[in-house]
């Protein structure tokens, strides 16, 4: 929450509450480490192992955001709080309803980064430390991939108004989304492993504010609106599951 806070002095400065979104994975990066301060007598081997994969985790996604966002205008989320709420009120809004409740948001589903830590047993990688990093390693490709075939596709200016429906994008309409949710499964087998059986709410509440609060279903609703084609993608390709294609419906006696 501190550092959240200093955020959003930041973004006060700047004029841009977007900047929190570049901010979320270095969130989950900060309680990683503190915990692995705090858990001196955890198993050493499965602290260094996951400080690692979330740190790639979570450096790859803001400097992917930041890369991303570098040199727009404020995104349009914020910018309809601040029309709502005015110049005057809306900083102060905004402390509450998007910086602390991101940091304590991220703080609930990070749980599991700290349940992983806190016991000295099994004083040795298990089979759950594997399954966890082989679905932390299968997730990133996901998510690094389809963000950069993502970006390749936009940055064609012959691509514009289209739809992108090869590489991972021909198995998923958010590969990126599918696999940020993979590797929190990850994250949560790596936890079990350590007795954190209990901390399971957190990769189900990351899929679910994936699938159905900030993800699929919010960026579906203006694709469908801004891309001519994209009714016909959503019918023959799975939202967040990969699997093979489907054959595009036949029209009536065809």
């Amino acid at each position: 929450m501190v550092f959240m806070t200093i955020v959003w002095i930041v973004s006060v400065r700047l004029r841009n509450a977007s900047i929190v979104d570049i901010c979320w994975g270095l969130c989950f990066i900060l309680q990683v480490w503190v915990y692995f301060a705090a858990t001196p007598e955890g198993f050493s081997g499965r602290k260094i192992l996951l400080g690692l994969l979330v740190t790639g985790w979570g450096l790859r996604l803001s400097i992917h955001i930041f890369r991303r966002n570098r040199g727009k205008p404020e995104d349009s989320r914020y910018q309809a709080f601040r029309q709502h709420f005015g110049p005057e009120r809306y900083w102060w809004v905004s402390l509450f309803q998007v910086f602390w409740l991101q940091g304590g948001l991220s703080w609930i589903v990070g749980l599991p980064l700290l349940a992983a830590q806190i016991s000295a047993l099994p004083d040795r990688l298990t089979a759950l430390d594997l399954a966890g990093s082989i679905g932390w390693a299968i997730g990133f490709g996901f998510e690094a991939i389809g963000d950069w075939q993502l970006a390749r596709f936009k940055a064609n200016p012959a691509n514009r108004g289209k739809v992108l429906d090869s590489g991972l994008w021909k198995y998923t309409r958010h590969p990126n989304y599918f696999g940020d949710a993979l590797q929190w499964w990850g994250f949560y087998l790596i936890a079990l492993a350590a007795g954190g059986w209990w901390t399971a709410f957190s990769p189900i509440m990351m899929t679910t504010l994936l699938l159905r609060v900030s993800g699929v279903s919010l960026l579906e609703k203006s694709l469908a609106q801004s891309k001519p084609g994209y009714h016909e993608y959503m019918a023959t390709t799975s939202a967040f599951v990969p699997r093979k294609k489907n054959e595009p419906p036949k029209p009536p006696g065809g």
